[in-house]
């Protein structure tokens, strides 16, 4: 079932209208049904598996023969040819503390390439979208990233592992960018890290250890509004969204290159 990348943003915002309100809803709740999977910070509700079970019946009943994989455990084969990846939330211990910077994350990517994303911040009712060279916005207004004249006007967002070791790691990490830089950031959620990069609100970001659920529909967003994307995992470096003006001179100090 082929379909233009408009269209399968069309999907995305039908499937995120479904969840957005309970989501918001849930804050006021104090049965979150909080578990742990990986570590002791890396948490998952009830509301996490539920929105990832209400996106996946939405997908599959418009588009039955598309693939999905989300981060809660939805692994549908594609028979398409496009594949959705969904995040149902990004950041889920900003939700379940009641702090800003979760989301729900929603891409769709043919061949490896994503088409169509979708990330919503319900917190601040922003809709971030994109479409393979169709551009970027947020609630109709076209994103577009900042341009810093060189990386120590930069604002840099990161974040951390849930593994401990890891962190450690992160956190030497760290000493070398501060200096570097203007100041660094660290919101709690990769899609809208991704997202704050688009808008200009931050000049660069970097991040180890994230999975694709994390960052499909955020990089694309990124490139759409003429920011650059390095995707360095498989090479257990980190993924980087950045202003042009500064991406090289950040992998630089992040030891990497493009």
């Amino acid at each position: 079932m082929t379909a233009s990348a408009e269209e399968l943003l069309e999907v995305a915002r039908r499937a995120a209208a479904q969840v957005v309100e309970p989501l918001i809803d849930a804050r006021f709740t104090t049965e979150l049904a909080v578990e742990t999977k990986t570590s002791a910070t890396d948490l998952v509700t009830a509301m996490d598996r539920w929105i990832e079970a209400t996106l996946v019946d939405v997908l599959t009943s418009e588009r039955p023969d598309d693939g999905i994989v989300g981060e809660e455990g939805a692994n549908v084969a594609s028979r398409s040819g496009v594949e959705w990846v969904i995040d149902p939330i990004d950041g889920t211990t900003n939700f379940v503390r009641d702090l800003p910077g979760y989301s729900i994350s929603i891409a769709a990517r043919a061949e490896g390439e994503e088409l169509a994303a979708l990330v919503v911040d319900p917190i601040r009712n922003e809709w971030f979208e994109a479409t393979l060279g169709g551009g970027a916005f947020c609630n109709g207004q076209r994103l577009s990233v900042s341009a810093p004249s060189r990386l120590a006007q930069a604002i840099v967002a990161t974040g951390f592992s849930y593994q401990p070791e890891v962190r450690a790691e992160q956190a030497a990490l760290l000493t070398a960018v501060l200096p570097e830089v203007a100041d660094i950031r660290r919101f709690g959620g990769a899609a809208l890290d991704c997202c704050a990069v688009a808008a200009g609100r931050v000049d660069a970001y970097y991040e180890r250890e994230l999975k694709d659920w994390d960052i499909a529909a955020g990089a694309l967003i990124v490139r759409e509004a003429g920011g650059i994307t390095v995707d360095l995992r498989a090479d257990n470096g980190p993924f980087v969204a950045a202003s042009p003006e500064v991406v090289d001179a950040l992998l630089t100090i992040l030891g990497r290159s493009r």
